[in-house]
Parts: C-alpha cells; structure tokens; sequence
C-alpha cells in the first residue's frame, strides 16, 4: 500500500509539473510569434533577406519568386541559374510570392508560412523531448539509478530544446528574412518526431521531404532506423550486462536489447512509398517546361558541383575560388567524402543514443554543406537542448557561447568592409566563417564528449550498486 501510494504521489506531481511547464510553454511561445510578427512589421524586414547569412541560392525567397516567374511565363523554372530549390516548394510558396495585400509588407503571407512552420516545429520538438526524457527515466530505472538522476522541478528538457528553438537569433533571422530554412528544418524535426513516437509513416514522409528539399538529410535514415530499432533512447547494453550477471564489463549475457526488425521494415516499404509518391508529384509539376533530368542536376547537382561562389557562411566558397580547375573534382569528392566517413564511425558508438547521434549528424552537414546558412545552426542548437540532463557536464559552453555571439556580430561587420565600403577584402569575411567553423567543431567534440562522460558515470553508479 505505501509503495502504491508513493507512486501515486509521484505520478501526481509529475503531471502538475507538466501543466505547470506547459503553462509557461505557451506564454513563451506566443510572445515568440508576436515577436516575429513585430520585426516582419519593420520597413523591409531590416533587409535580412538581402544577408548572405541568412538567404542562400537554395533557401533565397527572390529566387523562388524569379523561379515562379519564369514558371508562369511557360519557361522552365531552372532556366538561368537563379532557382535550384524543390518543384513542390515552388508549387506551394511561388503563389504566395505575388500575392499582395493592400497595406501590409510584401510577401506577408510568405512570412506567415514560415512563422507556423516554426511554431510547428518547437511543439514537435517539445513533444519529441518528452518520449526522450520518458525513454530517459525508463533507462535510469530499469537500471535502479533514478533516484541519482536531478529532477529540476522546472520545464523539462523538451521544453527548454522548444523554446531555445523559437527564441534563438538564428530561427528568429532566418524566419524573418524570408529563408526557406523553417520549411527545411520542420520536415527534420518532423522526422525525428515520428521516429521517436514509433510513427513509421510519418518519420518516413519526414526524411523523404527533408531529403528532398535539402539532400545532406539523407544521412538521418541511419538515426531514424536506430530509433525505431532500438527506442529513442537506451544505455549502452554493457550496462544491461552487468546488471544481470553482477559484474561489469562481462561479455556473456541472456539479456539483451533487442532490435525492432519490423518497425523498420515498415519504415522502409513507407520511405519507398513516399519517395515514389514524391517523384511523381514532381514529374507533374515539371512536366510542361522541364524534366525530372533537369530537377536532378538543377538541385542535387548544384549542390554536389558548388556551382554558386558566392559568399556565405560556409568554408567551401572561398576555397573553390581560389583552387586550380584540375584538382576542382579531387577536392569536390574529399569534402563531401568527410561527411560519409563519419557516420560509420558515430553510428557504431553511439547507436544507444541515436537522437543524439542526429543531431550529431545535422551538425557536422551543417559544417560542411555547400550553401550553410542560419537555419543549419538553429535547428542543431535546438536540438541541443534535448539533452540538457546527459550534458550537463559539457565543458567549453561560455566560450562557445561568446564564440557564436562574436562570428554573428562579426560576420556582417566584414561583410560591410568588404562590399560596401572597400576597406576590406575576401579574406574579412571568410576569416569569420572559419572561425564558425571552429566553434561548431568544438561543439560537436564537445557534447560528443560529454554523452560518452555521461555513460561512463552511469556505468561506474551501477557497478558501485552492484559492489553493495
């Protein structure tokens, strides 16, 4: 009877905190929309759109509107080189670039698609917080170690992942500018939410969107596996091993986690389903002036070829300035191939902890994509915070704090030296993407680190609860 009433007790005050964080969610979040609707209210839009930081040739509203045009005037969207983005995006946010209403911002309803989809996606985030987190207290108990595990007694971690992503600059920026970055970053949120959730069709509509509007989503499909395979969130199955036989680090086990092979069949036959539905939604809408030949090179090519030079945020357009024609192709392979040659490895190690492990991945694409803008950062950093309990202990953060704050501060200074006044060269501005570069890389090093730290410190709390 007592251990039925403490666990009543327990549940109890474990849902008026949920109420009591969802109340506070709430009123955040709608001072973030207002906020959003304030600063698309100012005369241009503080001209963000114009920003290379924020608007790129594959998440740039002027080049959707051109690629619209062209596609009204019965002339292929790809022609020229202004639009490479998805036919179906186009289809779906072209109409909305020429429509106006009298006495309101141009582009307004634009903004107003890109304001939902990231009220969109801090509520799935938020939810997608709460299955880690249970996933998270499930682990710690079968284990007899929840009771080491802090309870903050305030939002939970995916209340705080949620509001970190409509507060942060970046998100704001990018959705204020008119970037397409809010479209992009909801089908990657909405693909580690239907994993995490056991929704297998959804997380496959999800990654095929994502995938087909931005490509480096591709390699999700690995976390999204693991998920569905393994549960959002396990420890490492040493653990496990030590707990049944009483020693750790012991090899023979009866038990062990075993992997979901169905879920993920499913996955498969609905990623085949929605990828072939997608393709055909895209012959249709190119069909009269272009060809799915045309899509392919028009985007996933103008990715792969980084056929655009101009400045960004990433480390790739200065250096295919200035490198020699004959070895174009060599470094083309080697950079994309830093990408591939990091999953293996990730996925080995951190397969029990696969949401991590996507946002893991998402940061170093982000890194090394060809055409990075804000909403890369916004969407990892947001994700970050869906692991506030297991990097708690994450070293280096007011430094990478203050190293985010300067690059953003400085990136348009340099631009301005640059461009604008002359005073500067190419060299300014780049100097400042390196410098981001490093800081992302610290990043990842970092909450790699301090996951693995994580692990190691619950491994040593149940071998000593074993010893007693």
């Amino acid at each position: 009877m007592a251990t039925a009433n403490t666990e009543e007790e327990k549940s109890k005050s474990e849902q008026q905190k949920n109420h009591g964080g969802g109340g506070g969610f709430t009123r955040w979040a709608v001072l973030a929309v207002i906020f959003r609707l304030t600063l698309i209210y100012f005369p241009g839009n503080l001209n963000l759109s114009s920003r290379p930081e924020v608007s790129t040739p594959l998440t740039s509203i002027r080049r959707l509107a051109e690629g619209y045009w062209l596609k009204q005037s019965s002339m292929s969207p790809y022609a020229g080189s202004m639009y490479h983005g998805s036919p179906l995006l186009l289809s779906v946010l072209g109409p909305l670039t020429v429509k106006r209403i009298e006495g309101q911002p141009s582009h307004i309803l634009c903004s107003l698609v890109f304001v939902l989809a990231d009220l969109i996606s801090a509520i799935l985030l938020r939810a997608t917080g709460r299955k880690l987190q249970m996933a998270y207290r499930k682990s710690l108990k079968s284990l007899n170690l929840l009771n080491k595990s802090t309870d903050s007694g305030g939002l939970s971690s995916g209340d705080i992942a949620a509001l970190v992503y409509l507060w942060n600059p970046f998100t704001i920026v990018a959705c204020v500018g008119l970037s397409t970055s809010p479209v992009e970053n909801l089908f990657n949120i909405l693909t580690l939410y239907g994993a995490a959730t056991g929704i297998a069709p959804l997380a496959a509509f999800g990654w095929v969107m994502a995938t087909h509007l931005s490509l480096y989503p591709a390699i999700l499909i690995i976390p999204v596996i693991l998920v569905l395979g393994y549960g959002p969130d396990a420890p490492p199955s040493k653990l496990f091993r030590s707990k049944e036989n009483g020693k750790v680090g012991d090899d023979k086990s009866s038990q062990e986690i075993i992997f979901s092979w169905g879920r993920v069949l499913h996955l498969l036959v609905w990623t085949s389903v929605w990828s072939v539905y997608v393709l055909v939604l895209c012959s249709i809408s190119v069909k009269q002036h272009s060809s799915l030949q045309e899509m392919f090179q028009r985007t996933y090519g103008f990715i792969l070829t980084v056929e655009d030079l101009s400045p960004n945020i990433g480390v790739l357009w200065y250096f295919f300035a200035e490198v020699f024609d004959f070895f174009r192709d060599f470094f083309l392979i080697v950079f994309h191939s830093n990408i591939l040659f990091m999953i293996l490895p990730l996925a080995i190690r951190l397969k029990h902890r696969p949401c991590f492990l996507a946002f893991v991945y998402i940061a170093i694409s982000s890194m090394l994509k060809s055409y990075p803008s804000v909403g890369d950062p916004a969407l990892y950093l947001g994700l970050l915070g869906l692991f506030l309990d297991e990097l708690a202990d994450m070293q280096f953060c007011f430094f990478l704090f203050c190293g985010y704050v300067g690059v953003s501060v400085l990136s348009p200074v340099m631009h301005n030296l640059w461009i604008w006044r002359g005073t500067g060269n190419a060299n300014f501005y780049y100097a400042t993407a390196m410098a981001y570069a490093c800081f992302q890389i610290v990043l990842v090093v970092e909450s790699v680190s301090s996951m693995l730290n994580h692990d190691r410190k619950l491994m040593k709390l149940s071998a000593s609860k074993l010893q007693k």
